[in-house]
């Protein structure tokens, strides 16, 4: 039986801890620096155990890692490096969560020079998102536009964000602040966040997307040359952008981070009763010269695992996390070590994983698997 690490126990962490624990195929090392919260994540879960963990202190770090074939992160994205760097120590393949798309390049530099395997960027967006825009531009023989949206959003919105906290308040904000990738006109290119607002519906809804920060992942390097248009947003209730960019950049909150994540935790409620809503859209030529559309679309409920409820966004994100490491420590990227980009999975592979398969939904997958 393979050991893994977890670090993080707080909500994503949970979910992973569930999934894993579930799969009965590891023994697993829930880390985090809250111990109380860590041991009640293990308690009653066989093969489950509880460390202290402390990233100041990289030599007990490193002694957690020693027996682990592999550390994921679901810790803040401002604690990656440091989990990146004690990975790439020990030799022990390395997963995290993050949309920052620096501490992903700070991952990809250590990747070229070890000799394990480094994927940083999985979860739903970036990770799951590329998965299925890359199966989806497959039977184009020139792809002109790719489109990626996702959204966690509340069942039941009340207020005038018309939102609720469904994840790390860092990464929300990190996301909103942030440069962001695209492709236009063949060519990457930096988009303003909050920018780029369009509205659509999708079962009977009706939804707003706009720019934000990491998403993509590493697509833009995957397809530049080969993609005219490429760009991701996220997706809200129509009204919650213009709020967030007023607080932003009118009151000048960009520039006070800390203070609004603040305002936002004493504010904003949390809620487990969202949905998660996936949407890749992709329009392109076909060999025989017809344009055609291909899109992918899905509506993730919140649900259950061993009658434990979790968020739709908590059960996506832990499907992207645990899906490429458990196809990585069961051969299916073979020798391979170095970076690993999540749109080198096939969708048929993620979905047919054991992890893979919280995504699979028979209704979205038709007439494009």
């Amino acid at each position: 039986m393979k050991t893994i690490a977890l670090f993080g126990s707080g909500k994503i962490g949970a979910c992973i801890t569930a999934m894993i624990s579930r799969s009965g195929r590891y023994r697993l090392k829930v880390c985090d620096g809250n111990l109380a919260q860590a041991k009640q994540l293990c308690a009653g879960r066989p093969n489950t155990e509880a460390f202290q963990l402390n990233l100041a202190d990289s030599k007990a770090t490193k002694e957690i890692l020693k027996d682990c074939e592999a550390v994921m992160s679901a810790l803040p994205y401002q604690c990656n490096r440091d989990v990146a760097s004690c990975a790439f120590e020990t030799n022990t393949h390395y997963f995290d969560l993050t949309e920052d798309v620096a501490n992903a390049q700070f991952t990809a530099e250590l990747a070229k020079q070890s000799e394990v395997c480094f994927m940083p960027q999985c979860g739903i967006a970036p990770g799951f998102i590329s998965i299925a825009a890359q199966h989806l531009i497959k039977s184009f023989k020139k792809t002109i536009s790719l489109k990626l949206r996702v959204g966690a959003l509340p069942l039941f919105p009340t207020n005038r964000l018309k939102y609720c906290l469904t994840w790390s308040v860092d990464g929300l904000l990190n996301e909103y602040a942030k440069p962001c990738d695209a492709i236009v006109g063949g060519k990457r290119v930096k988009a303003p966040p909050l920018a780029g607002t369009e509205r659509f519906s999708l079962d009977g809804n009706e939804y707003e997307a706009f720019n934000t920060s990491g998403g993509l992942g590493t697509l833009c390097t995957t397809l530049e040359g080969q993609v005219e248009e490429l760009n991701y947003k996220t997706i809200r209730y129509p009204g919650h952008r213009d709020l967030v960019s007023f607080v932003m950049h009118d009151l000048g909150f960009d520039h006070d981070i800390d203070s609004l994540k603040a305002a936002f935790l004493r504010t904003v409620p949390t809620t487990v009763q969202d949905k998660c809503i996936i949407l890749v859209e992709a329009i392109g030529h076909t060999d025989d010269g017809q344009l055609r559309q291909a899109t992918y679309a899905r509506t993730a409920p919140n649900g259950y695992i061993d009658n434990i409820h979790f968020s739709a966004i908590q059960l996506t994100t832990a499907s992207g996390i645990c899906t490429p490491l458990d196809l990585l420590l069961n051969g299916y990227f073979g020798t391979r070590k170095g970076f690993v980009r999540a749109e080198e999975i096939a969708l048929p592979d993620y979905l047919n994983n054991e992890f893979g398969s919280y995504m699979k939904d028979e209704k979205a997958l038709a007439g494009i698997l």
